[in-house]
């Protein structure tokens, strides 16, 4: 966001490049599919240097035409060698982020159940894997896959069919392949992921006990039958209280919440399963199950997160979640200038007010001071740039960039995207 003409990647900036040249990195080839969407997604990891898309493990020449010429053969039974899977060869610094959260990262951000598929993408070169070139990265892809497993397992997902193996033929994609969804940021994605984090460790949620006589069932006319989130609990629940603690005391989002001892859904709604543990936190829409989260041991921006899949749009999605940009000019609340203020489309926490907002001339809408406590600031050196990034303190979603070429009294400009902003106007007396 800001005045340059490269507004994906430079927006905003100051250009300096980010480190690829750091002694201590490791790196991992990861298949989820297309790569295109694959590299965005692993570029987005703060710590990561540099993503690069390629072709691994397959028994033929190592370039696109090669790899889809090759995937014909084989559907006509012309060919029996393997093909390559599209990769992406992930270079991180593990003093910054540990390979563990690199594969978590891989786990939530495509379906590793399909097989050889993902999405609309069918065929053997679209396989999720990972290649591995130690024994302990071998070891860490197995764990993590187990535990995801039992998260997919719990949400009705079928069996991981990813491949784990160590690596032994890797190509660099073609040129035009590399960056293309920054080169083209209105290009093919074709991820999604299932929706279901990863289990966090320590989160291990307290078994749900038996419907209790002193806990009546809820009446569903007193709930909002077009969604209406319900947390499940237990009387003696310490992960209950915690996400009291931290949620439910400062709610303040769009979504009504209401919480239960009873392990029954109101009469006349339905649950997709019973539920096992607590807290439990399921959101119904029309009076059905349209997914839950499990347990919580304080990871409250994934609780966000879980809950953000549901509330906003792909684009605010791709935005709030992938660190994207929206095209200058073409965000909602540019214009806006009522008295009001600007909150989270989740938590609906408060985070900038109308009197600090001001015309910058880059497209995006511009504050010069949020509210107190409502961001948090973080380093960013995506995209070969050096940037401050601005997230939401309580849902902790992408906003965008803050730079020091704003106006008195701070000299800052907070430059955000309009489409994760809601404008909740002033009440007039």
């Amino acid at each position: 966001m800001g005045l340059t003409t490269s507004f994906l990647v430079g927006a905003c900036a100051d250009d300096k490049n980010a480190s690829k040249t750091a002694t201590n990195t490791d790196s991992i080839v990861l298949g989820m599919g297309c790569f295109w969407g694959a590299e965005k997604r692993m570029a987005a990891i703060p710590g990561v240097l540099d993503v690069e898309s390629g072709y691994a493990n397959g028994e033929i020449a190592g370039t696109y035409e090669a790899v889809l010429a090759h995937e014909k053969a084989l559907r006509a039974g012309r060919a029996s060698q393997r093909n390559h899977a599209e990769v992406v060869k992930v270079t991180f610094n593990p003093a910054k982020v540990d390979l563990e959260k690199v594969l978590i990262q891989f786990w939530e951000s495509h379906n590793p159940t399909q097989g050889d598929r993902q999405g609309n993408d069918v065929g053997t070169n679209y396989r999720s894997a990972v290649y591995t070139h130690s024994d302990a990265q071998q070891a860490l892809a197995v764990k993590t896959r187990d535990a995801y497993q039992s998260a997919l397992t719990a949400a009705g997902y079928g069996r991981i069919t990813t491949e784990i193996a160590p690596l032994k033929k890797y190509y660099k994609a073609e040129e035009y392949h590399q960056d293309y969804l920054v080169k083209n940021p209105d290009g093919y994605c074709g991820l999604g992921g299932t929706g279901v984090k990863y289990p966090v460790a320590g989160a291990a949620a307290t078994p749900m006990p038996p419907a209790a006589t002193k806990a009546p069932r809820l009446d569903a006319k007193a709930l909002n039958f077009d969604r209406q989130l319900i947390v499940f609990e237990g009387e003696d629940c310490a992960y209950c209280r915690k996400f009291k603690a931290d949620v439910l005391d400062h709610w303040k989002s769009p979504v009504p919440v209401v919480r239960t001892l009873n392990p029954e859904p109101p009469v006349g709604w339905t649950l997709e399963k019973a539920l096992f543990a607590t807290p439990t936190m399921v959101l119904f829409e029309k009076g059905k199950e349209v997914s839950r989260y499990t347990g919580y041991s304080g990871e409250a921006p994934r609780f966000w997160k879980w809950l953000g899949f549901h509330l906003l749009t792909p684009e605010q999605q791709r935005i709030a979640f992938e660190q994207g940009t929206e095209r200058p000019g073409t965000g909602s609340n540019l214009d806006e200038k009522r008295p009001g203020t600007f909150v989270d489309p989740i938590s609906g926490v408060a985070l900038f007010r109308s009197d600090t907002k001001f015309e910058s001339g880059t497209g995006w809408p511009s504050f010069f001071n949020p509210l107190p406590g409502s961001v948090t600031l973080h380093e960013d050196v995506s995209h070969g740039m050096r940037r401050v990034e601005v997230r939401s303190a309580s849902s902790g979603i992408h906003l965008g960039h803050v730079f020091d070429d704003g106006p008195p009294p701070t000299g800052k400009r907070y430059c955000i995207n309009g489409n994760v902003l809601k404008f909740v106007p002033d009440k007039t007396k």
